[in-house]
């Protein structure tokens, strides 16, 4: 049902797609980082993210943030009782602090929270970071074997250092923009903030590399991580065959790839995705469809044939998948182990009964309030890491933390 930019700030949840999902209480969840402390002094999305990670594995996150607040608490509609969904989604399991850094006494309390801590994580420019006494010379002074873990727009080093940067710059910058679209269309944004959330996810990775290596060696380490090579990284499998072959990739649709047969189809209602990635699904596909003399032809007797002959294929395909419904064709995919998928809204994919079971969504029920999370999506041990607290309002631990 579509919302009002105003209907998700009532506190009436019932008529929300948040109602729908199953409702669980705050648990100990995955436990791997027990025992380590971050301070955590990112806003936005990128190093909120790398925290939540950290956090989601167990380490103890100290979300330091201006009076203000984080930027992301902002961002909005919709808001969910007043509080910002973009905000809520990368945010569990932290305690927040206020701090102004601008006074002195802030400036102390930071100093004996980090001297306590594991692992220092800041997303300001270097510039910034060393005028506000942030920069890796500083933490390291008050925590010498620190994990410093900084994510910018295009690292901390090189002509670019300092320049500002967004998801959106960063997607252009890498050429993911330029490859996203329809064929002779114009470039386009992934759906999502793509880099900051790659980002992030290195930052969280190179991380706990880190904390893994100075428990051997005790010592620290520096972690520069970029959302432009974050995301230029993403490009590899096309980066890699334009530089051994000149030949560069251009936007199509999703319909140019090394797989012949590999792309959405239209079928009697909606489209599918279908993905025939080796002789055998080749085979196997045809012979589901009642046609296995097609599959033999010797003219498509390889990916590289096949690709020479992409055209009439997708012609003879698309014909056959016109004449049924959608659901019948992934019947009989799934069946034949035929890779294919149906092409899901936000709406679908929240409401996959499977992707619940498996505790990917749910809505931490905080105290009466219900907060809608995707879950971490990582299970260890079968333990598919629940949150052991909401996002927090802005401030919340100041007084436990800085007494």
């Amino acid at each position: 049902m579509p919302l009002s930019n105003h209907s998700a700030d009532l506190h009436d949840t019932s008529q929300l797609p948040l109602a729908t999902l199953p409702v669980v209480k705050p648990a100990e969840g995955v436990k791997l980082l027990n025992g380590v402390k971050v301070v955590d002094l990112t806003t936005s999305i990128a190093g909120p993210y790398a925290s939540m990670l950290l956090a989601d594995f167990g380490a103890e996150v100290i979300k330091v943030e201006r009076p203000e607040g984080d930027d992301a608490r902002g961002w909005g509609p919709p808001f969910l009782n007043g509080e910002s969904l973009w905000f809520a989604a990368v945010n569990r399991n932290k305690k927040s602090v206020v701090l102004d850094l601008g006074q002195d006494g802030d400036r102390a309390r930071l100093k004996k929270l980090v001297a306590s801590a594991d692992v220092f994580i800041t997303n300001q420019p270097p510039s910034v970071q060393k005028k506000l006494g942030l920069d890796h010379a500083s933490i390291t002074a008050m925590r010498e074997d620190i994990i410093f873990t900084s994510i910018t727009g295009f690292g901390l080093d090189g002509p670019r250092a300092d320049l500002t940067c967004y998801d959106l710059i960063a997607e252009g910058y890498s050429g993911i923009m330029d490859l996203t679209g329809e064929a002779g269309g114009t470039a386009q944004k992934i759906g999502a903030p793509a880099a900051d959330m790659l980002a992030g996810q290195d930052a969280a990775m190179a991380t706990m590399a880190a904390l893994y290596d100075r428990a051997r060696t005790g010592t620290g380490r520096r972690i520069d991580v970029s959302l432009v090579e974050s995301m230029t990284r993403f490009l590899s499998c096309r980066i890699v065959p334009y530089l051994g072959s000149g030949e560069v990739p251009t936007r199509s649709g999703g319909t140019d790839s090394v797989i012949a047969i590999y792309q959405v189809f239209e079928t009697a209602d909606e489209p599918l995705t279908l993905g025939l990635g080796n002789n055998a699904i080749w085979q196997r596909f045809w012979s589901a469809l009642g046609e296995p003399d097609y599959a033999a032809r010797p003219e498509f007797a390889s990916n590289a044939l096949r690709r020479q002959h992409r055209a009439a294929i997708v012609e003879r395909i698309q014909s056959i998948l016109k004449t049924a419904p959608r659901a019948h064709w992934l019947s009989l995919f799934a069946e034949a182990r035929v890779p294919a998928g149906p092409i899901n809204g936000a709406d679908a994919v929240a409401a996959d009964v499977e992707l619940q079971q498996r505790g990917l969504f749910y809505a931490l029920d905080d105290n009466g309030r219900l907060v809608p999370q995707v879950g971490l999506g990582i299970h260890i041990d079968g333990d598919p890491g629940r949150a052991r607290s909401a996002p927090p309002g802005l401030g919340q631990h100041s007084a436990e933390l800085l007494r």
